[in-house]
This record gives C-alpha cells, sequence and structure tokens, in this order.
C-alpha cells in the first residue's frame, strides 16, 4: 500500500481540530480566574524546579535563622531580656518573601528577554492572567516559607503564647508584606531592562536585615538611628509579629504596617500593570 493510499483511509475527523470546549471570551472574569490559576501552577512547578528560586526563598532563611539563633540568640536574649527567637523568627519570615521576590523578579527579566512574556500575550487568554498569576504563586510562595520558618522557630523555643487565634493573624502579616514586596519588585522589574534594580534592591534588603528591631532590640541601637531602625518597614512588621505572638503592643505597629503596605500597593501598583503591558508587548 502506497503512502498516498494510506493517507486516504485517516479519518476525515482525525485531520480536524475538535470541537471547542471553551465558550467563555477570554475577557470574562470566569476566564480570568481560569486562566490565572493555570499560569500561577505553571510559576509554582517552575520555581520548584529553579535551585536558585529555591535556595533564596526555603532552605537560605531556615538557614539563616538557624544560625541566628546559634550565634546571638542566648547573647540578645541574656543582654535585652527580650526572648530573642520571637524577633528572628519574625525578621526571617520577611527576609524569605523579600529575598523570594528578588529571585521571582529576576526570572521575571528573564521570560521578558527571552520573549516568553510576548508569546503568552498573543495567546488567547485573559490579558491580566499572567500578572495576577504571578502574584498569586508570590502568595503561596511566602505562605509556604512562612509556614516552615515558624516550624523551624517551633524546634528553637518560638510559641504562640497569646493563643492560636492571634497566632494565626501573625501568619498572615508576613504576607501582606510580601505582596507589597512583590508588587515593587515587578514594578522594577518589568520597568528597566537592562538596568540592575532588582539586583540593587537586595544591597537594601540587606540593609534593613541588620537594622531594625528583630536583629536586636531597637534599644540596642545608637540614640541617633533608633527612630530610623523603630519606623522602617521591617520593623514595624516585626513588632506588630512579636506582639502577636509573645505579647506586647499590638495596634500601633500594625496600623504602621498597614500605613507601609497600602502606601507601597498604591504606589507601584498602576507601574507594575503598566510596564508589564509594555514588556510582554515589546522586545527588552
Amino acid at each position: 500500500m502506497t503512502q498516498e493510499q494510506q493517507v486516504q483511509q485517516i479519518p476525515s475527523l482525525a485531520l480536524t481540530f475538535p470541537p471547542a470546549t471553551e465558550t467563555n471570551s477570554e475577557k470574562s472574569a470566569r476566564a480570568l480566574v481560569a486562566h490565572s490559576l493555570l499560569q500561577t501552577g505553571r510559576l509554582l512547578l517552575r520555581w520548584t524546579r529553579d535551585p536558585f528560586t529555591m535556595l533564596q526563598a526555603v532552605i537560605y532563611p531556615a538557614l539563616m535563622l538557624v544560625m541566628f539563633w546559634i550565634v546571638l540568640g542566648v547573647t540578645i536574649t541574656e543582654g535585652t531580656n527580650v526572648e530573642a527567637i520571637y524577633g528572628q523568627v519574625a525578621m526571617i519570615t520577611l527576609v524569605g518573601a523579600m529575598f523570594g521576590s528578588i529571585a521571582s523578579g529576576l526570572s521575571l527579566k528573564k521570560e521578558w528577554a527571552d520573549g516568553l512574556l510576548s508569546r503568552f500575550w498573543v495567546l488567547p487568554v485573559h490579558r491580566a492572567s499572567g500578572l495576577v498569576s504571578r502574584l498569586l504563586a508570590e502568595g503561596v510562595r511566602i505562605l509556604v516559607t512562612t509556614v516552615l520558618i515558624v516550624a523551624v522557630g517551633f524546634a528553637l523555643g518560638f510559641r504562640f503564647d497569646q493563643g492560636l487565634l492571634p497566632g494565626l493573624l501573625m501568619l498572615l502579616l508576613p504576607l501582606l508584606f510580601g505582596m507589597a514586596f512583590a508588587t515593587l519588585v515587578t514594578a522594577l522589574a518589568v520597568n528597566a531592562a537592562k538596568a540592575p534594580l532588582v539586583e540593587l534592591l537586595s544591597l537594601l534588603c540587606t540593609l534593613m536585615m541588620f537594622f531594625n528591631s528583630g536583629f536586636v532590640p531597637t534599644m540596642a541601637y545608637p540614640k541617633w538611628l533608633q527612630p530610623v531602625v523603630e519606623n522602617q518597614p521591617m520593623s514595624c512588621v516585626i513588632e506588630a509579629m512579636r506582639g502577636l505572638s509573645a505579647g506586647g503592643p499590638v495596634a500601633e505597629p500594625l496600623v504602621k504596617t498597614f500605613i507601609w503596605c497600602g502606601a507601597a500597593l498604591l504606589i507601584f501598583t498602576y507601574p507594575a500593570i503598566r510596564g508589564y503591558r509594555r514588556a510582554a508587548g515589546t522586545p527588552p
């Protein structure tokens, strides 16, 4: 039997596309939900297979908590009469959120440079699903990292002394802080193809990590530096988390946390959306 005769025997249905099962418009709310969840799964799968992202987001923060506790935990507790583990757990959850977002921002810049954003942009998917899925994936990553760090903290002496409900609320504060920071990173990543703004942001995060109330209590810093340390974003979240776990003031640091995070979302949401649209439609 010749090749032409074999082709003629192929059923005609095999040469046609199957009927469409997706009847919703790509601009509909249902399409936004479905496409965002699909792309969120893609990002999470990619991150789990990327050693650099896993190192920055999960392994590095957990090891850092253990090292801080071994080197500084007893010294800080004895010198200040403040249990160091409560500040250290809060601080490391924020560090994990920040450095994980920076790794994600670098991955976003690579996708832009490789043309992947442009290829997704021309597919029949909801245009907002790309950015929404990235923020959803960031939220999942931050929650997983926070739970892991708190679990390590429990092995080192951390406890929910104020009860389960305040403890659960405490777990949500790194998520709020991390989503605001992820919006900032996304805005920088999609508005600067060549400038290393995301990379430089890691230097600022390192400085913030050593000048906050979780590293050592605020009173241990020089007096002229204490107002800066006390009111920087990480310290506000750390003190709110400390109050919800170990006890202490909650209202004031919680209000400051909402102000910092709300300001970041207000300032950087539009540049992130506008920059993502431009990055998806143009080469770097």
